[in-house]
């Protein structure tokens, strides 16, 4: 079987087709130009998830989608989230049921029913969010209700929700802490503790394997969303001073109240959209409720459907993660 792997060169996307090729699938990557890191057995498919015609072209002939490329980030302009995210999926989802696809796993996000207050032990029966937190969980939310509704008889579709991901690779989630760790501009809300369930690299590719083998077996998962996580909720404090131990950067030991980052918040977005500042302000609103609130699923529910459990756990995925740092992983990201 042929299977399309969306963002087949990022984080999620290259273990994930690392993963089906080793199960014996044929694997297309979806890519945007030519890179560097890819799965080199993987066939390439160039295109964009902005143009129809190329995504038509890089679904011809495969039986199966697995869509893990999003624009993803805590700050920037809706449209250019629902243009990637949501417009994005549509049109991939109409490209591979004109084509006869007939299997369509998509990543999504936690953050889909994520209503600014603590998630505690959640289920996938806890509705949409009212007031989204923030476009890219806006965005998400509306590709995720289009890959359920397209659920049918011929095309079988399932949603996968993970939380934060970790591990060897990760391009966003350590660099970015330890660049500011460094700089002495990281900080955490007091309160606490605060829980979280960050889900390791290897256990939410597998999760993607599991989900589509099951549409393949025709197990009626079909048209339903998973939380897939670590099962095992972590102090936010201690395990992101572990993650930046596994790269000798210095700990975070700064807590702020939460009225204060809130303030802080509120005084750095303001100048930032007044002026028109490039990049992202030094705080947002989004990341301080996510440092003041605990976010940790139920994921009974792909235990028992799925058949999805854990295999690496944190103190394997931390020992994994630091013998990836000694062996230069970092040394090839922007930090």
């Amino acid at each position: 079987m042929r299977v399309l792997v969306t963002g087949g060169s990022g984080f999620l996307g290259s273990r994930v087709a690392d993963m089906l090729l080793a199960e014996g699938f044929d694997v297309r990557l979806l890519l945007r130009k030519p890179k560097a890191g890819a799965p080199a057995k993987a066939e390439v498919a160039i295109g964009d998830l902005g143009d129809a015609e190329s995504l038509g072209r890089a679904v011809k002939g495969v039986q199966a989608v697995v869509h893990c490329a999003a624009k993803c980030g805590v700050w920037g302009h809706l449209s250019d989230y629902i243009e990637t995210n949501t417009m994005g999926t549509a049109r991939l989802l109409e490209a591979a049921r004109r084509e006869g696809v007939a299997y369509f796993v998509y990543t999504s996000t936690l953050s889909v029913i994520y209503n600014k207050s603590s998630l505690e032990g959640v289920t996938e029966d806890r509705p949409y969010s009212a007031t989204p937190s923030d476009p890219y969980a806006y965005s998400k939310m509306l590709a995720e209700r289009s890959v359920i509704m397209a659920n049918g008889p011929t095309f079988k579709t399932v949603v996968l929700r993970p939380h934060l991901i970790w591990g060897p690779g990760d391009q966003n989630l350590l660099p970015r802490l330890v660049e500011r760790a460094r700089r002495k501009r990281l900080f955490f809300i007091s309160g606490g503790p605060y829980l979280v369930d960050a889900v390791y690299i290897d256990n939410i590719a597998q999760a993607h394997l599991a989900a589509l083998s099951k549409l393949i077996a025709g197990d009626p998962v079909g048209g339903q969303s998973f939380f897939i996580g670590q099962d095992d909720p972590q102090n936010l404090t201690l395990f992101v001073n572990r993650l930046l131990e596994t790269a000798k950067a210095p700990p975070i030991r700064a807590l702020i109240p939460p009225e204060l980052g809130r303030v802080v918040a509120a005084v750095s977005e303001w100048f930032w959209k007044t002026f028109g500042l490039g990049g992202e302000p030094p705080l947002t609103g989004f990341t301080v409720r996510q440092l003041s609130t605990s976010h940790w699923p139920d994921i009974g529910k792909a235990k028992k459907l799925l058949g999805y459990a854990p295999k690496v756990g944190v103190e394997e995925g931390l020992a994994r993660l630091s013998e990836a740092v000694r062996a230069g992983y970092l040394n090839s990201q922007k930090t």
